[in-house]
């Protein structure tokens, strides 16, 4: 039977002290603490829009915010709506965040804005795609692609959005696939700083996954990821009929995605309260640590192996990699890479330092893949390779035994 955690009364009562007496901790990031790149006046914040909430809109109308909803989260070539997407994943993942934030009396918008832009630049195909163009960045130019740092590179280069030195922390800092007991913030004072810990995460092998928030804020967007995928993915695969929702231990956390997501926020709550950090107790670290590599045995071990991706999106990406570079190399104006891409860029009327057409040109090939949604990539693959023989197929509603279940 699900077991659902409660706060302590201790705790209820001291929150709702505090909130009464106007005495609930000051451990937020203050609105007037806002860093950016440039002093803007469009970007001042007001009593009816805070300078983080700038952030959120900025993020939303991104025009690659739109397409987070054809990328995979986990199940790649599988045609079923109720499986999810990223577009899902990055709505739990505000709503999770701002659920704790709210109780720890956090900034809600920067909360917002760190979470909704945490995979902006994750590319097509979840983990394996992130992989693959890895790979082919690193035999190209000896760069590393990691997705948070390209979500970091769409809202501050591709798009210069002037965004807050604060919410580009929380989407660099956000890896979700290390879980830790305690997470505190590590501050990060101006964008000179900033731009050499990028910089540092394209060359050093696995700095990337190194970088912490500057914020609470940052570091409840970073443990809420793993809280939002932990469970739902479970509901996935019982969904694509992979491994059933009662196949998993039950530990402490609870093993259905409604316990999890109740019993991990009432934890965290309950250890971070009015303290400088945020903090599950060892019991419900242990689990959350044990109910994760369950998810890694049974789920995304198989989820890459189902789709054949290896076999399949990789050699396609390797192909397309290199014809874009070609006409990009070449100045062919009509290949999709201007068309589709450079064109679409620089639409923007946000100011640049220098041309987006004057970056490299491997930047500009990583840019695109990485911009594009899952059948976006294979429709460009079979226009740029029709004789090609690699081929993807995308599992319907009424290929299997059964249809899977639509409501």
């Amino acid at each position: 039977m699900p077991r659902f955690e409660s706060l302590s009364e201790e705790m209820t009562r001291r929150i709702e002290s505090d909130r009464q007496h106007g005495t609930s901790p000051k451990v937020f990031c203050p609105n007037t603490s806002v860093i950016r790149r440039a002093a803007s006046p469009r970007d001042a914040g007001s009593v009816w829009r805070p300078a983080f909430l700038h952030d959120v809109d900025k993020i939303m109308h991104c025009p690659y915010f739109n397409r987070y909803t054809d990328k995979t989260q986990v199940f790649s070539l599988i045609r079923n709506d109720d499986v999810t997407r990223r577009s899902l994943h990055v709505q739990l993942v505000s709503r999770i965040a701002r659920t704790i934030g709210s109780a720890l009396n956090l900034n809600l918008d920067l909360i917002e804005a760190i979470a909704l832009g945490h995979d902006i630049g994750h590319p097509p195909f979840a983990h394996s795609g992130e992989v693959f163009l890895n790979e082919i960045s690193m035999q190209h130019t000896g760069r590393h692609f990691s997705h948070n740092i390209h979500s970091v590179r769409v809202l501050d280069g591709i798009y210069p959005f002037n965004i807050s030195l604060q919410t580009l922390v929380g989407i660099a800092g956000h890896n979700g696939e290390i879980e830790l007991e305690e997470y505190r913030p590590v501050p990060v004072d101006s964008f000179t700083e900033f731009d050499r810990m990028m910089e540092r995460a394209y060359t050093e092998d696995g700095y990337a996954n190194r970088i912490q928030p500057s914020t609470l804020e940052g570091n409840v967007v970073r443990v809420a990821d793993i809280i939002a995928y932990l469970g739902k993915d479970r509901q996935d695969a019982a969904r694509v009929k992979m491994t059933a929702e009662d196949a998993y231990a039950e530990h402490e956390i609870g093993s259905l995605n409604a316990e999890i997501i109740n019993n991990l926020v009432v934890n965290i709550i309950e250890n971070s309260y009015g303290k400088p950090y945020i903090k599950l107790d060892t019991v419900h670290f242990e689990a959350l640590r044990a109910s994760k590599a369950e998810n890694y045995k049974l789920i995304y071990n198989e989820a890459a192996k189902a789709a054949h991706l290896s076999d399949t999106v990789r050699p396609m990406m390797q192909e397309m990699y290199g014809q874009l570079l070609d006409d990009l190399r070449e100045n062919h104006t009509t290949s999709p890479i201007f068309t589709h891409h450079i064109a679409y860029v620089t639409r923007s009327h946000y100011p640049r330092v220098k041309p987006y057409a004057d970056c490299d040109p491997n930047q500009i090939v990583v840019d695109y893949i990485a911009s594009m949604t899952d059948d976006y990539f294979i429709d460009l693959h079979h226009y740029l390779f029709p004789n090609s023989p690699y081929k993807v197929v995308y599992k319907g509603y009424f290929d299997g035994r059964e249809a899977p279940a639509h409501v």
